[in-house]
Order: C-alpha cells, then sequence, then structure tokens
C-alpha cells in the first residue's frame, strides 16, 4: 500500500514538473506578445492557422498559442491567466482532467487549450451542464475568442436546425451536454443530409465534467413518442389498492430501497382483483402495476425525489444538484405509477426511436477533456471508462479554510436546532453562512426555522433555480444567509463582501453527508477561493438517510446508553468523518458497478449503432444510383430463404419456395412448381435471382428520372432501417430485463445478453433486407405518381417506428425528448411527428 501511494504521489510531482516546463515557455513569450500592437497580436490566429496547415502540430504551437490568449485576455477581458491557470490549460489540451479547485478561475483556463485547439478548423465544443451557464459563457469569453478572429457559436434547445447548424459551423461551440446528445441522434434520423447539424465530433471540453460524465452517465438519452395505452385505469386500480394497505401488509429494506408485499397484503390483492392466484403466470403484467404503486407510495418521497409542479406534472429531482430535472421521467411504469399517487394526469407510455449513454457519445470525440474542483475521488472511473487521468493544480494561493469535524446528534429535530442556532449566532456578528442541503423538503424546513428565528435569508432550490446564479454571488456579502439545495448555483463564484475577511469569511453549513464525497467536496468549496479565509462544518443525525443504512451500530449504544438531552448530546469526533467517509466509499462503489454495468450493455448496443448510423448515413449522402446494394439485399434473400426451405422434405421445400417468390419477389402467376422441380438449390437461387432482377427492373423502369429513382431507393432503404432498428432496440430492452434472472443459474448476465444481443442484430439485418426486397418488388407506382417521386419519397421516407422504452439497467430515469402527435418530428423532415416517425404500424 505504501509503494502505491508512493508512486501516485510520485506520478503527480512527475506530471506537475512537465507542466512547470510548458508554463515556462509560455511566459518566455509575455514580453514579445505585450509588445505587439493590437492588430499585430489579432493577426497571429492566421498566422498560426497557416502554420497547422502547413503540418505543424498543436502541441508545438501550445506556447505560443496560450501565450497569445493571455495577452488577448489582459486587453479584452482585463484578465491574464494565473501560471497555475497555464499549466490546467495543458491538461486540458492533452485530454485530460485538471482538478482545480472553486475560484481558480477554470473558465479562464478553457480559452486557452479552446483557442489552440479551433485553430485547426474542426470545431471545439464547450459542454455545460445548463443553458444559463452556456450562454453566459459564450458571451463573456466570446468577446475574447471574437476579438482573436475566431467565430463562437451557442447551441441551445430552442433554436431551429438552421440556427443550430450555424453554431456547429463556428470554430467554438457552447451547448449543454443534453443538448449535444440529442442533436447527435436526430442527426441520425433525418432523411436528409442537409437536415443533419453537426460536423463529425472533434474536440469536446466539458465543464464540471464530474456532473456530466459521472454523475449523469446512469441515465440514457431517448428521443421517445407517446404510444396509445390503455394502462392508466391499472395503474390508478393498482394505486387504490396499495393505499389500501396497512404497515403489515408490505415490508421495506431501508438499505437497497426496495419493497415487496407480505401474505396479508398478497391475500388483500387476490380479493381487491378479484384472482384465485396474484403470482399465475398471467397476472404478471398486473404484479409489474402493483410493485411501482407500492415503490410510488412507500419509497418515492414527494419533495425529496420528485415535485409536482403548479401544472400538474412530476419533475424528478437531482439527488446530485437538487434541480428538477426537465423532460426526464422515472421509467419502466414508475412515472406514472408516481401521477396516479399524487392524483394528476397520467401520461401516456413512450416508444423510444433513438437512444444513447453519455459514456458511448462522448467517447465519441477525438479527444475529450474536462474540468472540475472535485474529480480525485472518481479517478479510476475516468481513466477506466474515458481513459482521462485526473492531475491535481495547486491553487495560486494555499488554502485558509477550516474544515471542522462532524457534529453527530441522536435526532434530526436536534440537528436542526443546532444548525439554526449557529447560522443565528453567526448571522449576528455579520458572517455570511452558506447552509447546503440534499432534499427539496429539508430547504423548505430549514427556511420555516429560520423564519422563527427571526434571520432573513435566501431560498435557492429547486423551485426557483431560475435566479440561482444572482443569489449565489451575494452569497458573500455581509450577513447573507443562503440556502441552497446542494450543488444549485454551481459554476458561479461566491465572492466575498466588505469586511468579511475579518469575520472569518464565509461559513460553508452541511446539514447531512451526501453519499458521494465528492459532493460534500463540492459544497465545501464554495467557500475559501483564491486563498480567502472561510469556514465548513457538517451536521448529521443517525435518522439521516445514510446513517441509517450504513452508519456504526456502536456508536447509537454509546448514545442510548448515555441517555443524555438530546440537545445536549453531541458527539464530534475525527473517527465520526472517518467512518462516514467509509459509507461515503461503499455508495459510491456501488454506483460505479451500476454505471459500469449500464455501459457493458450499452456497449453491445453502441457496436450495432455505430454499424446502423454509418451504413444510414452513406444511405443519405448518397448521390448515385443505389441499384447494387438493393440487388445484393435481394440476393442475400432468395439465398436465405432457399437455404432455410431445403432443410425440409424436397416437396415441401419447393411449396415454400414458390410461396416465398409469390410473396415476396414475383406478381403471383408469374412461377409455378413446375418451374423448379428439376432444378437443384443452388440453381433454384440463380433462377430466382434472374427473375427478381427482371421485376426490379420494371419496376425502376417506372419512374421519371434518375434523380427519382435515387430518392426512392433511398426512402425505401431508410424506411425499412428506421423500423427495424427501433424495433431491434425494443427487442434488446426486453432482453436486458429478463437476462438478469439467468444469473440464479450461474449464467453471466453480459455474457448472455452480448451473444444473444449478436444474434438478434444478425436477424434485424436479414429482415431489414428481406422486407427492403418485398417492398421493392410489391411497391405499387402509379403514373400519376411519377411526377412527384421525390417530394412524395420524402413523404414516405420517415417510416413507422414502434419500440418500447428503454431505461437504465438498476436506475428509474431516463433523459427523453418527447414527441406528441401534432408536433414536427424530430427527424426534421417537416412533417408532423403523427404523419413521419409516429406514423400507425401498417
Amino acid at each position: 500500500m505504501a509503494n502505491l501511494l508512493r508512486s501516485i504521489i510520485e506520478n503527480d510531482k512527475g506530471e506537475l514538473r512537465k507542466l512547470e516546463k510548458i508554463a515556462d515557455k509560455v511566459e518566455s513569450y509575455a514580453d514579445a506578445m505585450a509588445a505587439l500592437t493590437d492588430e499585430e497580436l489579432q493577426a497571429k490566429t492566421p498566422e498560426l492557422k497557416r502554420r497547422y496547415q502547413n503540418g505543424e502540430s498543436l502541441d508545438a504551437l501550445l506556447p505560443e498559442a496560450f501565450a497569445v490568449v493571455r495577452e488577448g485576455s489582459k486587453r479584452v477581458l482585463g484578465l491574464y491567466p494565473y501560471r497555475v491557470q497555464i499549466m490546467g490549460g495543458a491538461v486540458l489540451h492533452n485530454g485530460d482532467v485538471p482538478e482545480m479547485r472553486t475560484g481558480e478561475g477554470k473558465t479562464l483556463t478553457a480559452t486557452m487549450p479552446v483557442y489552440l485547439n479551433a485553430l485547426a478548423g474542426e470545431g471545439v465544443h464547450v459542454v455545460t451542464v445548463n443553458e444559463y451557464l452556456a450562454t453566459r459563457d459564450a458571451t463573456e469569453m466570446g468577446e475574447l475568442y471574437s476579438w482573436l478572429g475566431l467565430s463562437v457559436g451557442i447551441n441551445l434547445a430552442a433554436k431551429s436546425p438552421a440556427e443550430k447548424r450555424e453554431a456547429y459551423q463556428s470554430d467554438i461551440t457552447y451547448t449543454t451536454n443534453a443538448e449535444v446528445g440529442f442533436d447527435y441522434l436526430r442527426d441520425n434520423m433525418v432523411v436528409r443530409q442537409e437536415a443533419m447539424v453537426q460536423r463529425p465530433l472533434n474536440f469536446a471540453l466539458v465543464d464540471e465534467v464530474d456532473s456530466v460524465l459521472i454523475d449523469e452517465a446512469r441515465t440514457p438519452l431517448i428521443i421517445s413518442g407517446a404510444q396509445s395505452s390503455e394502462t392508466s385505469k391499472l395503474y390508478d386500480l393498482a394505486d387504490h389498492y396499495v393505499k389500501s394497505l396497512t404497515e403489515d401488509d408490505y415490508v421495506i429494506d431501508v438499505p437497497s430501497k426496495t419493497i415487496g408485499l407480505t401474505d396479508s397484503g398478497i391475500d388483500k390483492a387476490e380479493d381487491f382483483f378479484k384472482l384465485e392466484n396474484l403470482y399465475n403466470v398471467e397476472n404478471v403484467a398486473l404484479t409489474h402495476f402493483i410493485d411501482n404503486a407500492l415503490r410510488a407510495n412507500y419509497i418515492m418521497t414527494l419533495d425529496i425525489d420528485y415535485v409536482v409542479t403548479d401544472k400538474q406534472e412530476i419533475l424528478i429531482v437531482d439527488q446530485f444538484t437538487g434541480r428538477t430535472m426537465e423532460g426526464r421521467r422515472f421509467s419502466d411504469g414508475l412515472h406514472q405509477a408516481i401521477e396516479a399517487k399524487e392524483n394528476v394526469p397520467i401520461q401516456d407510455e413512450t416508444k423510444t426511436s433513438a437512444t444513447i449513454t453519455y459514456q458511448n457519445f462522448f467517447r465519441m470525440y477525438k479527444k475529450l477533456a474536462g474540468m472540475t474542483g472535485t474529480a480525485k475521488t472518481e479517478e479510476e472511473e475516468f481513466r477506466e471508462v474515458y481513459n482521462m487521468r485526473i492531475i491535481p493544480i495547486p491553487t495560486n494561493r494555499p488554502i485558509a479554510r477550516i474544515d471542522h469535524s462532524d457534529l453527530l446528534y441522536p435526532t434530526m429535530k436536534s440537528k436542526f436546532r443546532a444548525v439554526i442556532q449557529d447560522v443565528k449566532s453567526r448571522y449576528q456578528k455579520g458572517q455570511p453562512v452558506l447552509v447546503g442541503t440534499v432534499a427539496v423538503e429539508t430547504s423548505d424546513l430549514i427556511s420555516k426555522m429560520l423564519v422563527e428565528a427571526g434571520v432573513p435569508h435566501e431560498v435557492l432550490n429547486a423551485k426557483n433555480h431560475a435566479k440561482e446564479a444572482q443569489i449565489i454571488m451575494n452569497a458573500g456579502q455581509r450577513g447573507a444567509v443562503t440556502i441552497a439545495t446542494n450543488m444549485a448555483g454551481r459554476g458561479t463564484d461566491i465572492k466575498l463582501g466588505e469586511g468579511v475577511r475579518e469575520l472569518g469569511g464565509l461559513c460553508v453549513i452541511g446539514t447531512e453527508r451526501h453519499e458521494s464525497r465528492r459532493i460534500d467536496n463540492q459544497l465545501r468549496g464554495r467557500s475559501g477561493r483564491q486563498g480567502d479565509p472561510g469556514e465548513s462544518q457538517f451536521y448529521l443525525s443517525f435518522e439521516d438517510d445514510l446513517m441509517r443504512r450504513f452508519g456504526s451500530d456502536r456508536i447509537k449504544a454509546v448514545f442510548e446508553k448515555m441517555k443524555l438531552d438530546e440537545d445536549e448530546t453531541v458527539i464530534e469526533s475525527r473517527m465520526l468523518t472517518n467512518q462516514v467517509e467509509g459509507a461515503q466509499k461503499r455508495v459510491e462503489g456501488n454506483n460505479y458497478d451500476t454505471r459500469k454495468q449500464v455501459l457493458q450493455y450499452d456497449d453491445v448496443m453502441r457496436e450495432q449503432r455505430e454499424i446502423v448510423y454509418r451504413d444510414r448515413y452513406d444511405v443519405i449522402t448518397a448521390d448515385r444510383d443505389l441499384g447494387p446494394e438493393i440487388k445484393g439485399m435481394i440476393k442475400r434473400t432468395i439465398d436465405r430463404a432457399v437455404d432455410q426451405h431445403s432443410r425440409l422434405d424436397r416437396k415441401e421445400a419447393l411449396e415454400s419456395i414458390v410461396t416465398f417468390a409469390h410473396t415476396t419477389l414475383l406478381p403471383e402467376d408469374a412461377i409455378s412448381l413446375s418451374d423448379i422441380e428439376g432444378k437443384k438449390f443452388p440453381a433454384i437461387k440463380d433462377y430466382l435471382y434472374e427473375r427478381a432482377l427482371e421485376v426490379y427492373d420494371a419496376q425502376i423502369a417506372k419512374l421519371p428520372n434518375e434523380e427519382a429513382v435515387t430518392e426512392f431507393q433511398k426512402v425505401l432503404i431508410l424506411m425499412v432501417v428506421d423500423n427495424k432498428w427501433t424495433d431491434h432496440i425494443d427487442a434488446l430492452d426486453q432482453l436486458r430485463s429478463s437476462v438478469g434472472l439467468r444469473g440464479y443459474a450461474q449464467n453471466n448476465p453480459i455474457v448472455e445478453y452480448q451473444s444473444e444481443g449478436f444474434q438478434m442484430f444478425q436477424d434485424m439485418i436479414g429482415s431489414i433486407e428481406y422486407d427492403v426486397t418485398r417492398t421493392m418488388m410489391k411497391a405499387q407506382i402509379h403514373e400519376q405518381e411519377r411526377q412527384h417521386a421525390p417530394e412524395e419519397a420524402h413523404t414516405t421516407a420517415a417510416a413507422n417506428i414502434a419500440a418500447k422504452p428503454v431505461g437504465a439497467v438498476q436506475e428509474e430515469e431516463k433523459t427523453v425528448v418527447h414527441q406528441e402527435r401534432n408536433e414536427l418530428c424530430a427527424c426534421r423532415s417537416g412533417k408532423k411527428y403523427k404523419n413521419c416517425h409516429g406514423r400507425p404500424t401498417v
């Protein structure tokens, strides 16, 4: 262990020595850059671009390019990057993560590698966690980039495809992680190349990289549409039944957050639903509704796991940030069960047309880098999943914050009373306080208690985060008291007001330990920026969720023996802090395993998705006759059919082949048994192919010109591929749901999923080729349609897509772009969803 620690420390030291040398080279240009006029400094950009085009590498250009940005920043923004920011910028350019503390200027640090990589002309994406930060950073830093001659675009959800395309064509594009992922999925649903908005994915620099690549990694991005359903009555029935239960009718396992019926609960279910046996095979669907209703009513908590809006909608609350998640829904029917519980309109279940995980999306970039103040605790995951190293960067000034040991109370009531007393005493002396909470409910409770105590304050939580940046900016002023749900306002610095340094700086009070150490470190890091004084103090109780699940029974036993008044009983010990951190490590390990499993399952789909999307792109961009590809499909379809039927008795085989030819290849009266009776099976294949080519040529001849032929071929292939691909997504989802049970038979579920998923993909390819063949040969192209073939082709291009929702393995959430029937389709065809990717199966 000692050798392992030494190697880690020495590796960090070695990296820092390399970064110091790079910083020396950059700083050696400082005087020369300062001597240039504005015009001469601006002329450096086209000069550096030419040198790159002439073969000089970005690594070789780094010292001079960084020096250009430093000098430009001083003149345009009035800011001059520190030496440690140069070091952080070099780490970002290398495709790694510099761990820079809060207040160390990560936004300014990013300008140097962003400028350098933009010189290549292939696009740089600066990815942030929300649109406010994307717009703010693009506006503020955009002044610098524009002054230096680079174009800057902002990609927002509300923008049209044309505006998005313009943003992506810019040298530097600011966007959110969700929107850039959804644009990728939408680009792979389009019918025409001109409807695509993105360029090939080149370099992404992700702000708050731990939030995007770790916290969000359990939640796949999904584009889905409404699927008509008659199941809302079952949700209501299951909810009425569950609400009739007593505590004796179900049992909850607190550590795993699972729930099940007891014998009495099962008896009541059989009476309520008039069943002989609840767990008969025919009642499997009903038990699923009951399970969801149990979870909704007795596991999921209002204002902690979700909130109900004024519009009577259920919004998920992010456990990491405390923000509500617009467009995200609990999967597998849980969201509908919560809607039934809260008596709000039950939304239809959805069907999926495209999905991808954040891990697999961001790994498609040529280069990926990120910034955060807290990533070291997830170092292993960054290295294994994203091939990114975590390099701690020294602070510009030493940290002066005092981190106190945790205080442990027997009950939540006594803990909150102590918090209020602490906040009130600090407020009275003028010291600003930031109170961090895990849940919206806790924020509201503390707010009420502070009102009763006569302490004015601001509340910043999932219910009013529109003004969070302004509120958090003022949190360092004298006498300010701010309640923030977890890391609300993340990305905005808290600067100390006049006279606050002398009072001890900003005091951060945590009302509960989060299950992730990283989130606690983020809260602490809001205090003590740039060497400012500050304090942090966490208050815990045995009734906290983390302590209930993982707390030490020995410590609790000591409390019970002491039998002191709950207001007088408090433990302050470094040992306690260490025990809590040990519990957090266990939870982090569990979460990592979950994310790893999600990725392992999605890796199967990733390989298949890349094949489908690549072939689909080849079809969209084709400006030639696709006849050779379609003829190849026809040939393989015939070969498969004959091979399959050849295993039968000879007479039966020949009859089946004729039937296949009638239904798939030729007019019914064009072939009979006598045409193939004396032929061997290879000869039958050749014969059928020759006859099929005659029909193919006749079909093509009905189209008026080459453009119409190509358009018809494109639309035919895309229609079938889109339909079969989304059916395949649905099939993989069902396989993933069922394959977990095979672990009981000592089979590895992942291996089983990979094996069967591969076979299903091969079957899908065969099915695509069969449908293309059948549609090509049997399509009726009427004379009056010939003049409008290209336009009609676009109308029918976005075919039916029917699939069930895909949710993360062992997770309840999914990030969804939801399509209503009368909205324009996400594929940008210009058609309504009901007439495009939402058309019913024919």
